[in-house]
């Protein structure tokens, strides 16, 4: 419970700072969609960079201590933003600067709390462990952009920002009481002894785990999300002249439907079996990203706005009922000493897409037109959902 209070509330301020630094770049530095693709590619990059390492290096490390730290350094960073704003200097390049040093302390922190959670919980419940983290999470997305939307509207992206650092450090101080016994750190770890685990899991992931149809479609699945992270903030802010705040309901009508599929997925998963509800999962993002695009047709604003809502509904349902799923299936195959790297290095791999595909998303979406590279992640998805659909994953079902 602590572990999980510690993840809600930090969680919650994330969703927060994640809607007021897009809105920050739009509004008050006057960015474009290329900018939203640069402040994504800024924040995934470190996983690119760091990502293969630090996997290999949280394995032979106590976690609960390295989760404890990082929070602390997340919180000192966030504070870095507002502090730059009073003082004038806020731009672009130091945003991104402060961004890609929060993104390396997530490398760390994120290694470090998902491969402790099998640590904490029986094989068994893991599952449904992971469900009632999405639903907190769920609930962060939803009211988190809400709760951003009327802190901007009232004191400005920037400061909406420090409630962010506050939930860090409830996070830090809430982890300092969880009680778990955790084998001593490695020592003596060598570059060439390093990179040879780092090796290992990578073979692990691709050759030996049986994950490599999933994880190969959710490497394309991120191209689409990529997308999505990218035009979405220009779609509504500029594209349709929606409010700060219209654009934080709209994000949390995807918490709602987040919400909805944390709540429901461990019966619906028992009902199809993982592979099917994952497969399902991506049908229900593509329709999402054609509801959204269907906005933009000219509609009245109260009507746009409530198509905007749905498709973002349904992209939380979709989010809300696959992570579970996917993450559970992930560790439950994976032994305990390679936890850390199997899961750093996926993630590490899905956020090189964003860093790459980020910023070309963003130029495209200048140049041909933000509803046309919309359409373009929806193809994207439903390439997705046929293509895991057509392999044998589609009757997997996790161990008991």
């Amino acid at each position: 419970m602590r572990y999980w209070r510690a993840d809600a509330v930090s969680g919650f301020g994330t969703y927060v700072t994640l809607f007021a630094l897009q809105t920050m770049v739009v509004i008050t530095l006057h960015g474009s969609a290329a900018d939203i693709g640069w402040l994504n590619a800024a924040r995934w990059l470190p996983y690119l960079v760091f990502g293969f390492v630090v996997g290999a290096v949280v394995d032979g490390k106590r976690r609960l201590p390295l989760m404890i730290r990082t929070d602390l350094v997340q919180a000192v960073l966030l504070m870095a933003i507002p502090l730059l704003w009073w003082a004038g200097l806020l731009s672009m390049p130091t945003l991104l600067l402060v961004v890609l040093a929060l993104g390396t302390a997530s490398v760390v922190n994120v290694a470090a709390a998902v491969s402790l959670l099998p640590r904490l919980v029986e094989p068994q419940h893991l599952q449904q462990a992971h469900a009632r983290i999405d639903g907190a999470d769920a609930v962060s997305m939803t009211v988190g952009p809400a709760a951003g939307g009327l802190v901007v509207a009232g004191l400005g992206a920037p400061l909406a920002v420090l409630v962010d650092s506050v939930t860090y450090l409830y996070s830090a101080l809430t982890l300092r009481r969880l009680d778990v016994d955790e084998p001593p750190s490695r020592a003596g770890v060598t570059a060439r002894s390093l990179l040879r685990e780092v090796v290992q899991g990578i073979r692990w992931i691709y050759r030996g785990s049986g994950l490599s149809t999933l994880e190969i479609s959710t490497h394309v699945w991120w191209v689409g999300n990529a997308i999505m992270g990218v035009v979405l903030a220009p779609y509504v802010l500029s594209e349709l002249s929606l409010t700060a705040f219209q654009f934080g309901i709209i994000g949390a009508a995807g918490g709602v439907g987040a919400l909805l599929g944390a709540t429901i997925t461990t019966r619906v998963g028992r009902w199809l079996g993982t592979g099917r509800t994952i497969v399902t999962c991506h049908v229900v993002t593509t329709l999402s990203v054609i509801v959204m695009v269907v906005a933009g047709r000219g509609l009245e604003t109260a009507a746009a706005l409530i198509i905007l809502m749905a498709g973002q509904g349904l992209y939380g349902l979709a989010l809300g009922m696959s992570n579970s799923h996917q993450m559970s299936y992930r560790q439950l195959v994976t032994p305990d000493e390679l936890q850390a790297r199997t899961n750093t290095t996926l993630r590490s791999l899905n956020r090189a897409v964003v860093v790459v595909v980020a910023p070309l998303a963003g130029i495209l979406a200048d140049a041909w037109g933000i509803r046309q590279t919309m359409v373009l992640a929806a193809v994207i998805f439903a390439l997705v959902a046929v293509g895991l659909g057509g392999t044998t994953f589609r009757d997997v079902r996790a161990p008991a």
